[in-house]
């Protein structure tokens, strides 16, 4: 067994960092006091994504990202740059146990949607600036599907789109198909797509959330996979189009649990996605069985290392659970990664700076082991 010489990568990872305190003060000037311009933020930010450009190449990763430190929400920073597309801040709610948890964004279409602009060239092109030669930087940018799950459609103009099929998934495609050649044009060749959506449809709270929104559970995975499918007819050749299925990572919380089977096929046999990043760091995600499905040519990076707290998982434990993986899916379509990103908000994991590095290298060393 050899290492991948293309992403994704037998030690890989989902994108985002905590971001340094002098970050976070920055804006908060910019934000929230009005003392800085944004041409002095985007300095700090620039500064920031230096150091962890050299952070991920010290710990030995393939793949590198900007943090997602220009960032505030990983889904809506992105979305809200969509033509015909309105989005709202997400709020903080406070449970009865003390914890906190982010309600969903609102995100509606209310025109026709549409690519007006250039939505992370710039961002990408101070990443491969900083990027060593030999490394492949990857963006991260939410999945199309967030248009139509978090409303239904009820979400989604009537007078724009009196019918949903095809005209508003194609539309969608376009827009994103537009935006991978953008970066394409500026040298990307790895974009991974962050989808909650089909991650949601297997929990069964969340499937019946879309029922009462009037959508059938059952035919969503595949309604999706289609869509999904339109956006990946148009990635450019030679681009790794990838999706990370995320089960809610604000603060160390999560919002979904449930076993992939109700998606599985859907997911990794019927969309003509490169890879699929699968967080399967606890019991919530249930055995690896789903994997039965993934298709030829197609890899599954196997989030086993949690990003949520600090203890670190032991080499043995992790080569263990990449032999049940392999016991349904050949094991040169698997890699190794945590189950999602450090911070997918600004708010970031209660999780130490260090742990990032002892988590990542702890990846990197056991993928070594397991694939050379």
């Amino acid at each position: 067994m050899t290492a991948r010489p293309t992403p994704p990568f037998r030690a890989d990872h989902v994108g985002s960092f905590l971001r340094p305190a002098y970050l976070l003060e920055a804006r908060d000037q910019f934000f929230n006091r009005k003392s800085i311009t944004a041409e002095q933020l985007r300095a700090v930010e620039d500064r920031a994504i230096t150091e962890i450009v050299r952070f991920q190449e010290d710990v030995g990763l393939s793949s590198i990202t900007d943090g997602e430190f220009r960032r505030t929400y990983f889904h809506i920073d992105f979305l809200e740059q969509l033509g015909g597309v309105k989005t709202d801040i997400p709020v903080t709610v406070r449970k009865a146990d003390g914890t906190e948890e982010l309600a969903p964004p609102v995100i509606r279409v209310i025109d026709k949607v549409r690519h007006t602009r250039h939505i992370q060239r710039a961002d990408f092109d101070y990443l491969k600036s900083q990027v060593a030669a030999g490394m492949t930087p990857k963006v991260t940018i939410p999945s199309p599907t967030m248009l139509h799950f978090r409303g239904g459609r009820a979400g989604i103009s009537r007078e724009a789109y009196p019918e949903l099929d095809p005209t508003f998934y194609d539309d969608v495609a376009k827009a994103y198909g537009e935006e991978l050649q953008s970066l394409y044009d500026a040298g990307c060749r790895y974009v991974q797509m962050d989808d909650t959506n089909m991650a949601y449809l297997c929990d069964e709270r969340m499937r019946e959330a879309a029922r009462q929104r009037g959508d059938d559970p059952n035919e969503l995975p595949h309604r999706y996979a289609g869509f999904i499918n339109k956006v990946v007819a148009h990635k450019p050749e030679g681009m790794t189009l990838a999706m990370h299925l995320c089960r809610g990572n604000f603060k160390s919380t999560h919002a979904a649990a449930g076993n992939y089977e109700p998606v599985a096929e859907a997911l990794l046999s019927e969309m003509n996605l490169d890879a699929f990043f699968l967080e399967y760091d606890d019991d919530r995600s249930g055995d690896f069985r789903p994997l039965r499905y993934l298709g030829k040519g197609k890899v599954v990076v196997l989030g086993l290392v949690t990003t949520k707290f600090g203890e670190l998982e032991t080499k043995d434990s992790l080569k263990r659970r990449i032999d049940e993986a392999a016991q349904y899916a050949p094991l040169d379509q698997l890699c190794l990664s945590p189950q999602c990103g450090f911070s997918s908000t600004v708010h970031g994991n209660n999780i130490a700076v260090e742990d990032q590095r002892r988590k990542l290298a702890l990846v990197v060393e056991t993928a070594q082991e397991v694939w050379g």
